[in-house]
């Protein structure tokens, strides 16, 4: 029997793209791209308390950077196990539990009576927001037509970034009216319950991947059963894939969390208020995503437009963390946010079409999340640089610059993946 990609069974219509975007494949997108920026939020709340957390528990910088490692060191257990269960028994049902997983532990946080309870829940924390990337992108872009891959790319992954800029709206306007005897900070990881509630969209709204629903046709006429999506990564056909995009994400992670873990804390440092500078950084990453996707659908390809994006990024670092001057210091923020977090809106696309559709959830998530715990370690190495006398923003913009650098490598060091289409053996 002959399988005919998804992708290509009808012809493009015309119009404007976003009218070829089915009402099914549009409630797709919605429930993984909310997945994604309240993961985002809960997230980087926790970026604005770190100053009240080292009051809190009495700590000093490296351990506050510790918080935000140990999630996203959690986050590749997360992101794998969400991963190999979205390959085998589908994408929606790891969404959800990963949705409500981070959810409640964000919730828990508040609660944490030593630094010690709160770094564990901070890890555990960790599972859920890797597993909704690793079971929100490949349902999105299974959904959607070939050729708008890269757009829905470009705005999934700036879901991200809309939930930061949320984080920063709700701590300019509501942290002050929550800061009562040191509650503040616990207030603002309460919140982080509320995307449990998505979960019923999730489940009345969205539909399964017809990609792997097709998957599953495929083996059951042929009586076939697919051994553990994991296994395959390892396997001689995978394995420099599953080496060489790890160590790509891996750079791209570093690269962002040295733009914006301990943004907030410079903006303090310089008795600045926090929120213009990261809202500019924020819209800027999030309109950055959408157009470097777009934009990676035409010649650039997916890797000339990360390219470009990235080194702009780089350029751009005297303006963005070193500058006295107002008004450049938020245009050094609106314009790192658009080219140096923007490079990310590549990234969901060119993950899943590296991988077969049999392995794609957990090839996509392990990438992903092995590069999350190689990055992990920025916000710790940071603090480690200031504590050991280097001024934050010479020591943010040392590794923004070494960062981006190994992206662009990296990403030459691969193929293009433009235009390749999902089915059910590929």
């Amino acid at each position: 029997m002959t399988h005919v990609s998804l992708d290509a069974r009808s012809a493009r219509p015309g119009g404007a793209w976003y009218r070829e975007v089915t009402p099914t494949q549009w409630k797709a997108f919605i429930g993984a791209y909310l997945g994604w920026v309240l993961d985002g939020f809960d997230f980087t709340i926790l970026t604005f308390l770190l100053v009240d957390i080292q009051r809190s528990f009495t700590v000093d910088k490296a351990l506050a950077g510790a918080l935000g490692t140990i999630t996203l060191v959690f986050r590749v257990a997360g992101g794998i196990g969400a991963g190999t269960a979205a390959d085998r028994w589908g994408r929606k049902g790891p969404l959800m539990f990963s949705i409500l997983w981070y959810s409640v532990f964000s919730f828990l946080g508040g609660f944490s009576p030593s630094y010690g309870i709160l770094f564990a829940i901070r890890a555990l924390f960790g599972i859920g927001m890797g597993g909704v990337w690793a079971a929100g992108m490949p349902l999105t872009l299974e959904h959607w037509p070939a050729h708008l891959r890269g757009t829905a790319s470009g705005m999934m992954q700036s879901g991200y970034s809309m939930g930061f800029l949320l984080s920063s709206l709700v701590f300019e306007f509501g942290y002050p009216l929550v800061n009562q005897r040191s509650m503040g900070w616990r207030v603002m990881l309460w919140i982080g319950i509320l995307p449990a509630f998505l979960v019923f969209f999730i489940m009345k709204g969205v539909k399964e991947s017809p990609v792997w629903l097709e998957r599953r046709r495929h083996l059951k006429e042929h009586k076939q059963r697919d051994p553990l999506s994991l296994v395959r990564l390892f396997r001689p056909e995978l394995l420099w894939t599953t080496v060489h995009t790890s160590l790509l994400m891996g750079t791209f992670l570093f690269m962002y969390h040295s733009i914006t873990y301990w943004y907030p804390t410079l903006l303090t440092q310089m008795h600045r208020r926090t929120l213009p500078f990261l809202a500019a950084l924020n819209i800027g990453a999030i309109i950055g995503a959408v157009v470097c996707g777009r934009m990676s659908e035409g010649r650039l390809g997916r890797r000339g437009a990360a390219t470009i994006a990235t080194l702009v990024g780089i350029l751009v670092v005297p303006i963005y963390v070193f500058t006295q001057n107002g008004t450049l210091l938020w245009i050094g923020a609106l314009t790192m946010g658009f080219f140096g977090a923007g490079n990310f809106g590549v990234v969901p696309g060119y993950l899943t079409e590296r991988f077969p559709t049999v392995a794609r959830a957990v090839g996509a998530g392990f990438a992903y999340h092995v590069g999350a715990g190689l990055g992990s370690f920025t916000p710790t190495l940071v603090g480690l640089l200031q504590d050991r006398g280097l001024a934050l923003p010479s020591a943010m913009a040392a590794c923004i610059a070494a960062s981006g650098a190994l992206v662009i490598l990296l990403l030459w060091l691969g193929p293009e993946t433009r235009g390749r289409h999902f089915t059910a053996e590929t």
